[in-house]
């Protein structure tokens, strides 16, 4: 039995067992994240798959009207299939033409499935998913949207040959180049934010976050992050680019030495003026990294189309594949 819950009723989900397999989920999530539904399936009163679903605060995409399926959890394919359908059911009810999943409701939260693994474990703050996921959204009739992909370089003693004149150029123009000040966290990720908010406004699927929320999601690994690894360029006393690394701490919690950096996000303002600085910032970083000791980087969730290709195709090799689903929904 399938059931749509309100923002309002969410308290009725206390009623119901959930099963073992599932992940811990806070009810409350959906409210935080301004979900407009959450739908469960019921097996003999026990929750065995659900998600939340979005149709009013969503990304835009041109000729199509999005739905968005979020916080997607399953304990079988068969399963997850029964619970799409009834949530595309629900998403066409109110005028969607497009369901597009799985994505907490924007791509600045938790998107996509791992679809291929590779040889490599997880790393620090990569999202995970049990391997039959993928298959529950086929069988339910998506297909994929967006491809995305980590890449792995191991050695950092490769350079690329365009970095040392792109630096003279940009410092010629007065672009500076520093770590990340500690003592000063809450200002540098108004900085941060400042750069990504107009980075990424042109990225697929974007939708705007507010400042508090984008300081939020930093505070969880404030004590894990390494100044050295993440470096800001200014120019005219403005923030223009970043990157952001962090330590592979599942390394650590797998019991090995720590030798590997994951590189989050890099971001430029758009124009002409700073061509090129994504890729110093990424040379800075793993310049960075082998000078704290570190012998990898991880290029982290990069889609296969924007500019991740040519800030990490000159060092890195894909290792682990992503993906993000769509389903037409007919009237």
């Amino acid at each position: 039995m399938v059931k749509i819950i309100s923002p309002l009723e969410l308290e009725t989900l206390a009623t119901f067992p959930v099963h073992p397999q599932l992940p811990v989920f806070a009810p409350d999530q959906c409210r935080a994240h301004h979900a407009d539904a959450q739908v469960v399936l019921l097996q003999q009163d026990l929750i065995v798959a659900r998600c939340s679903l979005w149709w009013t605060q969503v990304p835009a995409l041109p000729g199509q009207r999005l739905g968005i399926i979020g916080h997607f959890a399953t304990t079988a394919a068969p399963a997850s299939c029964e619970l799409l359908a009834a949530a595309c059911t629900e998403l066409r009810q109110h005028g969607v033409t497009l369901a597009v999943g799985p994505m907490d409701g924007t791509t600045w939260r938790r998107y996509r499935l791992l679809t291929e693994r590779g040889p490599e474990p997880p790393f620090f703050l990569e999202p995970d998913n049990p391997d039959d996921w993928p298959e529950g959204f086929l069988a339910a009739g998506f297909t994929p949207l967006a491809g995305f992909f980590s890449a792995l370089n191991d050695d950092l003693t490769i350079e690329d040959p365009r970095i040392p004149r792109t630096v003279a150029r940009l410092e010629n123009s007065g672009v500076t180049f520093r770590a990340l000040q500690p003592g000063a966290f809450r200002a540098e990720l108004e900085r941060i934010y400042a750069v990504s908010r107009l980075s990424f406004q042109s990225n697929f699927l974007y939708t705007p976050l507010a400042e508090a929320d984008f300081i939020a999601q930093y505070e969880p690994i404030r004590a894990h992050i390494r100044p050295e690894l993440v470096i800001l360029a200014e120019h005219q006393s403005r923030a223009v680019g970043f990157v952001f690394a962090i330590p592979d701490l599942a390394q650590a919690r797998r019991g090995q030495v720590v030798d590997t950096v994951v590189l989050k996000t890099v971001a430029v303002l758009p124009g002409r003026t700073y061509a090129g600085l994504g890729n110093v910032l990424v040379a800075k970083c793993q310049q960075a990294a082998r000078a704290q000791g570190f012998r990898r980087v991880i290029h982290a969730l990069m889609h296969e189309r924007n500019n991740s290709l040519n800030l990490s195709g000159h060092y890195a090799r894909p290792f682990r594949r992503y993906t993000l689903y769509s389903r037409l929904l007919l009237p």
